[in-house]
């Protein structure tokens, strides 16, 4: 039913901003005084990675914990009558029923998503659970198609949200009132936090654990799962040449040699040269098939690249620049600034994997 999604352009976005606001005490100070209540909610046919990744980052942060001081998480999977549930997969996961939840205390509830069949089908029984917990959590969360669960107990109206972007139309089309982010991969609108398909699961939990301990927490717990460093919600669910390929397969091919020539020149007239097309009539027609131009292309795929770079290497920043078709450091610095809203340097500070 759904394709892992992707890594792409991260932008400056307002969610991961909040978040790095909230995160600012130090990490060796931000221990638990106890053990916070994560309750993740299982139905039949759901995917199993989208509980199961959430569910791992959260165990995965606790082995980190002191040994003199209590778990980070204290994490509970409940379905409606409790006792083994069958995943999309085929792999049962054994849950404890909702009902036993009724007067303990929950401070963050997630919903997974997945379902068998091309519509989403409400497990009515959990739908009332979230609404009479709802007002109690201090985070209502999403995987992927579990933004439908969620706007069924009416509790998406008028929020910002996020799925998998093969559900986006029947989730508009079902609840009309939702503002739906076609792009990112995950979104948080004060305490409801929504992700997209399968992965993203992962980057939103890891997103929650900064919150809750600090940002080291967060980057030890991707390192020890062997993930990428902390995908910013704003970053998009496909990278550059696979949404530019997605969007029209017409320039597939060019996109495909864009990518594996940054350092080329990629003026207009060498791209149309490739496309066997005159200039005019190459910028004509690809601005109208894609929805920009072509020099918007070169530069949104020439900053992934950079942006690739700066968080998974520790290259210096001119040899980054160098490799992306910046050239130099003051062309990466201003992209950087203009497309993410930080420079090169801090980027590296927050997200890089070689800290």
């Amino acid at each position: 039913m759904e394709t892992e999604d992707h890594m792409a352009l991260s932008s400056a976005s307002d969610n991961t901003a909040s978040m790095a606001g909230e995160a600012s005490e130090p990490d060796d100070l931000r221990q638990p005084q106890q053990p916070l209540s994560v309750v993740l909610l299982a139905y039949d046919g759901m995917n199993l990675l989208d509980l199961a990744g959430p569910l791992q980052a959260l165990t995965t942060a606790n082995r980190s914990t002191p040994p003199d001081g209590p778990r980070r998480y204290e994490t509970i999977v409940a379905s409606e009558q409790g006792g083994p549930i069958d995943t999309g997969s085929g792999l049962p996961v054994v849950t404890v029923p909702a009902s036993s939840l009724a007067s303990r205390p929950i401070d963050t509830l997630i919903v997974p998503g997945g379902c068998s069949g091309d519509e989403y089908r409400v497990d009515t029984g959990l739908r009332d659970f979230i609404l009479s917990r709802a007002g109690s959590v201090r985070r209502l969360c999403s995987v992927c198609t579990g933004a439908f669960l969620l706007a069924a107990a009416g509790q998406l109206d008028g929020r910002r949200v996020a799925t998998h972007w093969a559900w986006l139309d029947k989730l508009k089309t079902r609840h009309p009132t939702l503002d739906v982010d076609p792009d990112s991969i995950f979104v948080r609108d004060g305490n409801l936090w929504t992700s997209a398909g399968v992965s993203s699961g992962i980057d939103l939990t890891l997103a929650l654990i900064e919150q809750d301990y600090g940002a080291r927490v967060a980057i030890d717990a991707a390192r020890q799962m062997v993930v990428f460093m902390k995908r910013a919600g704003g970053q998009s669910q496909f990278s550059e040449p696979l949404a530019m390929q997605t969007r029209d397969r017409a320039f597939a091919e060019l996109h495909a040699w864009i990518a594996a020539n940054l350092t080329a020149d990629l003026s207009v007239s060498r791209l149309a040269e490739r496309a066997n097309m005159a200039p005019r009539t190459f910028a004509r027609v690809y601005t109208a098939k894609m929805g920009r131009t072509p020099a918007k292309t070169v530069e949104l795929m020439r900053l992934e690249a950079a942006r690739h770079a700066v968080e998974e290497t520790d290259l210096p920043m001119k040899s980054v620049a160098v490799q992306s078709g910046y050239g130099d450091e003051q062309k990466l610095r201003r992209a950087f600034q203009r497309h993410l809203g930080t420079s090169p340097a801090t980027h590296r500070l927050r997200f890089s994997s070689h800290s």
